[in-house]
């Protein structure tokens, strides 16, 4: 009988029977995953299939109409605050304060999420270009500009788990190759990641798997 992968302690991330609606049609249904440390999963899809609701239902910040998910063999309804540490989510929206600056935004990250650590934020930033525009309000940057804000809060946090949803968006060639080393070094220390893209990532010298929504 094969291994439930909701209570497998060999996993860090597992899910089970996962089903969403939308009224009266069905994005998904009988869904499973697992992820284990040092690897990553690609989420693809056509427009609508469900990417992003499924990653928010992986994060908990959406319910599954049916299912179960565990974090490390236990369901994250019975270790949500462990589980919240261990899990940094970058969306389709920035998240950022337009009047702060990046340097502001991500130490204002910091203070209110217990779990980061104390990373040199201002490094975090030149590592992704904008070491000449870490004072500038956040209003006045570009849209990729924006986009590398948002995934430094990845170089300065405690976080096992990413989940990234299209974090290519806006960026430039030099932008997404960062986001290709990012994901690559966070695997080799034993970092998960789940991400959507259209754009296909080479990802080499880790463990990546991809799962279709499309039908």
């Amino acid at each position: 009988m094969p291994a439930d992968p909701t209570t497998a302690p060999d996993h860090g991330l597992a899910a089970r029977g996962l089903a969403c609606w939308r009224g009266e049609h069905c994005l998904f249904r009988g869904l499973d995953l697992r992820l284990a440390p040092g690897e990553l999963l690609h989420i693809a899809g056509r427009n609508g299939s469900g990417k992003t609701t499924l990653l928010r239902i992986l994060c908990g910040l959406v319910q599954a109409d049916e299912g179960e998910i565990s974090w490390h063999g236990e369901s994250i309804r019975h270790c949500r605050s462990e589980f919240n540490a261990a899990l940094i989510y970058v969306g389709h929206l920035e998240g950022l304060k337009g009047e702060l600056t990046p340097l502001e935004n991500l130490a204002m990250d910091q203070a209110l999420n217990v779990a980061r650590n104390a990373a040199d934020a201002s490094a975090a930033l030149a590592g992704l270009g904008l070491a000449n525009r870490d004072d500038v309000p956040c209003r006045a940057l570009s849209a990729g500009q924006k986009r590398r804000v948002a995934l430094a809060r990845l170089r300065v946090a405690e976080a096992q788990l990413w989940v990234l949803d299209e974090p290519l968006t806006a960026l430039d060639p030099a932008g997404r190759q960062a986001v290709v080393d990012m994901l690559v070094e966070h695997a080799r220390a034993g970092g998960m990641a789940i991400y959507t893209t259209h754009q296909p990532l080479e990802l080499d010298g880790v463990t990546q798997r991809s799962m279709s929504l499309d039908s």
